[in-house]
């Protein structure tokens, strides 16, 4: 058995083992250390998306909910959701052929994993965004790779983008890792389709490109490796079923172990945000039944795709329309230096009446410095937001240094901060649980 469920099964343990009338209704710097400390420590090896390691967080965190007296979520039996992925690899290098000749040196970056075949034309990248519709082009110019396939992703018939290799091309195949970008899905769900974007060798590709009208053909051998996420999620029930009910969120997965063996700890991301959704699921509860139901959720797989959250949407245990508003918490073990001391941002915040709301009833939120990063969209949050849910992210420094590094880690969070972060959510929490009003988009705010 290994050392990491034993300290689950301990941490659990040691939680029902203390009385309640020695808890107090506040949060804990021992506690937010604890759960910082096994989240983001050396056994849970980083909690790569869809991974035992994951797995193992997640039942870590059940096991808090079921100490702190959360109940399972309605139509479920346990506080454990898993959902299956499935994401494509190539199991056989590309074929490109035009006009029946195989193309030398073709590299595929991203894809949907479907072939494609189609009538090639050639297109200049400043008159990309104008084209006729084409299931083929190649274009020309010396537009960013990235930039090229974002504005043909817009053209609906585009099916197969192919640019010329250069130092541009070369950088994004390490960005990816060197491998293709191939889609990942829930099993059940058709995957979103996209064009292929293919890399040519600059001869190839200057001959190509004199061969407007010709026919390609792109075959890409793909494999299936499907893996389990897992969802954790805590229930207190309302006194009132028609007052509808909060969510409050966070992701627990992170990057994991790396191909040379680092560690990527995730202190920060985000199990600073799932030491929070435990701190307010302990409190709260402590503080006793509410008018509106509070459901906990510590989501799997952000990292690879958001899929926990779309699993949680797609089975969500209270419909949608009952949801009033979503807090998703992530990266707040750190105070970011252009906001005051103590205080968190909230994503959005000029969207809706959520965080002004908050705000008056004492949290320490304010809106976000970043509006160029798009935050807003960037967070288990925002498929909510989609699906009309009033639903924001709270984080402390968005643009850390030790953000995606091997310096996320437990010695670089301010445990103090973190404490007095999370403990400035408490009351307002609870007020608006205990409310009738309901947080509302404001004109524009809602995405669409």
């Amino acid at each position: 058995m290994r050392r990491g469920y034993l300290l689950a099964a301990w941490a659990a343990v040691s939680v029902l083992a203390v009385p309640a009338a020695a808890q107090q209704a506040e949060v804990s710097s021992t506690w937010v250390r604890a759960h910082e400390t096994f989240l983001a420590g050396d056994e849970l090896r980083g909690r790569g998306s869809a991974t035992p390691d994951e797995a193992i967080a997640a039942a870590y965190v059940a096991a808090q909910f079921q100490g702190a007296g959360l109940q399972p979520a309605p139509g479920m039996n346990g506080y454990l959701q898993k959902a299956e992925i499935v994401r494509l690899k190539l199991q056989a290098p590309i074929t490109l052929t035009v006009d029946g000749t195989p193309v030398a040196g073709a590299a595929l970056l991203i894809g949907d994993g479907k072939g494609v075949e189609g009538a090639l034309r050639v297109v200049p990248a400043k008159a990309l965004s104008r084209a006729a519709p084409a299931d083929a082009m190649i274009v020309t110019g010396d537009q960013p790779a990235m930039q090229v396939y974002r504005t043909a992703s817009q053209l609906k018939s585009a099916r197969l983008v192919i640019v010329r290799e250069s130092a541009d091309t070369k950088a994004l195949a390490e960005r990816l890792g060197g491998e293709p970008r191939l889609p990942g899905y829930l099993r059940g769900t058709v995957p979103e389709g996209r064009p292929a974007l293919v890399v040519l060798p600059a001869a190839a590709f200057d001959a190509l490109a004199k061969q407007g009208g010709a026919r390609a053909v792109l075959t890409v051998p793909v494999a299936e490796a499907a893996s389990v996420t897992t969802n954790a999620v805590g229930w207190l029930p309302g006194t009132d079923p028609k007052a509808g009910v909060l969510l409050l969120s966070a992701h627990l997965d992170h990057l994991g172990v790396q191909p040379d063996g680092t560690v990527m700890h995730g202190a920060n991301d985000d199990a600073s945000g799932t030491t929070a959704v435990l701190e307010l699921a302990r409190t709260l509860a402590l503080k006793g039944r509410t008018k509106r139901g509070i459901l906990f959720v510590a989501y799997g797989s952000e990292e690879i795709g958001g899929y926990g959250a779309r699993h949680f949407i797609a089975h969500a245990p209270v419909p949608l329309d009952q949801i009033v508003a979503n807090i998703e918490v992530e990266m707040i073990g750190a105070q970011d230096p252009k906001l005051p001391a103590g205080t968190m941002m909230m994503t959005g915040f000029e969207r809706s009446t959520l965080g002004e709301t908050l705000k008056a009833h004492g949290a320490l939120v304010t809106s976000d410095p970043y509006p160029e990063q798009n935050f807003f969209q960037r967070s288990d949050n925002y498929a909510l937001a989609l699906k009309g849910v009033v639903a924001h992210t709270i984080s402390g420094w968005a643009v850390v240094p030790t953000y995606h590094s091997k310096e996320d880690t437990v010695a670089n969070i301010d445990i103090a901060f973190m404490t007095r972060a999370i403990q400035s959510l408490v009351e307002p929490l609870h007020a608006l649980a205990n409310s009738d009003a309901k947080p509302e988009w404001k004109p524009g705010g809602k995405p669409e």
